[in-house]
Formats: C-alpha cells, structure tokens, sequence
C-alpha cells in the first residue's frame, strides 16, 4: 500500500539559490492526481459541504475578532478553475468579512506606479479574508513571457514580492497561495465547452489562445516563480486541477487549516449585557 498523500506534499519547497530553484518543476506534479478526494465527485461534494460549514465559522470568528487577516492568492493557467473555486469553496461563508479582488491588465493610473501599488491597497484589513484572483504574480509571469523584462529585473520582482508578504505576515495576515495545476489536455476540453456553449461565450478570449501557444513557455515561468517566492510565512501549494471537485476539496482542506492554526475565538462576554431581558 503506497504512502497517504499530505497536504505538505505538495507544498513548494523553500529554496535558496539558482541552482536549487531550477531544480523545482510542475512536471513532477500530476495535474489528473486527486489524493485528497473522496472517492467520487458526489462523495466530493458532501466532503466539501463540511469542510465550508467550518470555514463560514472560522471566518466569522475572524470577522468578529478584527484582529489577525487571511489572504488566499489563486494563481493558474486560464481555465484553471479560481472563479470555480471560488463559487464553490465559499458558497457558505458570510459575505460580510469575505472580499475578492481580480487584477487584470493594469489601468494607466496603476501602470505609473510601481507593481504592487495596486496590490498593496486591496490587501486585507483586520477581519478580513480576501481572496486574490490572479495576483501580483501576474506581474512576474506576463513580462517574463513577453521579453519585457530581463532576469536582473525578474529576480528584484522576486525580492520585492518576497519582502511585501514578509510585511503583509509582520502585520497579522496569513498568508496561503495555490497554484491551481491543470493539463494542457484538460485546458483544451474546457476551452473547447467554452466555444461549443453560446451562454459561455462571454467567458471565451481569444488572448487565451495566445497564452496557449505558450504553453511550456508559462510552465518554466510559473516554476520559477513559485520557486522563488514560496517561504515558510508565505508557502505555495500545487493543487492538481484536472478534476474541479478534488481541487476545491484540496483548497479548502488547505485555508481550514490555515485558519485552525489562528486559534481563533469569538471575543470575550459583555459583562454588562448580563441579566438584560429585551422586552
């Protein structure tokens, strides 16, 4: 009987050097794996429905708090699965302390400052759990694949990120990455449902065929990457994304335990609310 899949697993390894980070590959990852789930994708589901009760607490116990700050970065090919995930993970948690930001193609205003400008300002507050769909990591991917930018230039972006989540740490904010890996065979099929539904139409780019031809080009581009940035106060995590319910299974297992390890309680009893009867 082979060894029980862990979470850790599939956790980035934190490396120093060039020569270390070049030895990280997502070709060691099965996209089609699935050893988080639960046997099927019903069995999957009812695993998930658990897993998002508990998270709809613990978030409210952060909100109620407003102290510590939850930030979970989805990263991943199109087609991947975040706004799946999304929709899927967090059908339970209160809205009230839940915020999703999207970074697309920066605005003139955003592209006149420097890269994590626009970042910085939609990272969490106190109370706060917010979701990044796609990240500053867009940043490190886009130009790298483009040629805008050279190595020396890559590896200050790195440092930069690197520094930004040790402040975003420093000041209370857990921090949780997921790299949603899929095929370049599952992208094809998804791709394709897009083209082949006219009510998904509206979710089809023809940039995404673009990025396609790329397809190796954003491979090495997205190892590099998480191989430089994944620290022990803002680890990655590469969560197999072929089958849509094991990864929300995954992700979800990953930010419960994310939010397990802040202790968190509900804030002390009013001493003075005691013995008041609303009439």
């Amino acid at each position: 009987m082979g060894k029980r899949a862990r979470l850790d697993d599939f956790q980035v390894p934190f490396q120093n050097g060039d020569q270390a980070r070049k030895a990280f590959s997502l070709a060691d990852f099965d996209p089609g794996a699935k050893p988080f789930s639960a046997g099927s994708k019903l069995a999957d589901r009812e695993r998930l429905a658990s897993y998002a009760v508990k998270l709809d607490e613990m978030q409210e116990r952060l909100h109620a708090q407003r102290r510590e700050r939850v930030l979970l970065v989805l990263q991943g090919m199109d087609t991947s699965g975040k706004d799946g995930t999304i929709r899927a993970v967090f059908h339970e948690v209160d809205p009230l302390g839940l915020r999703i930001a999207t970074f697309r193609v920066p605005t003139p205003d955003e592209a006149a400052h420097d890269f994590l400008w626009r970042v910085h300002r939609q990272a969490p507050a106190a109370g706060e759990l917010t979701i990044f769909n796609r990240s500053h990591y867009e940043d490190v991917l886009v130009p790298r694949i483009r040629g805008e930018v050279d190595a020396d230039e890559l590896a200050r972006r790195y440092a930069h990120i690197r520094h930004f989540e040790t402040l975003l740490a420093d000041s209370g904010t857990a921090i949780l990455k997921c790299f949603l890996h899929i095929s370049k065979d599952q992208q094809r099929e998804r791709l394709q449902a897009r083209i082949d539904d006219e009510t998904k139409h509206w979710k089809f780019d023809l940039a995404d065929l673009e990025a396609r031809e790329h397809w190796d080009a954003y491979q090495s581009a997205y190892a590099e990457a998480l191989a430089a940035t994944s620290t022990e106060r803002a680890p990655w995590y590469v969560v197999p994304a072929d089958s849509k319910s094991h990864r929300n299974v995954m992700v979800a297992a990953l930010l419960l335990r994310v939010f397990e390890s802040l202790n968190l309680e509900y804030p002390p009893a009013k001493a003075s609310l005691q013995g008041i009867t609303i009439k």
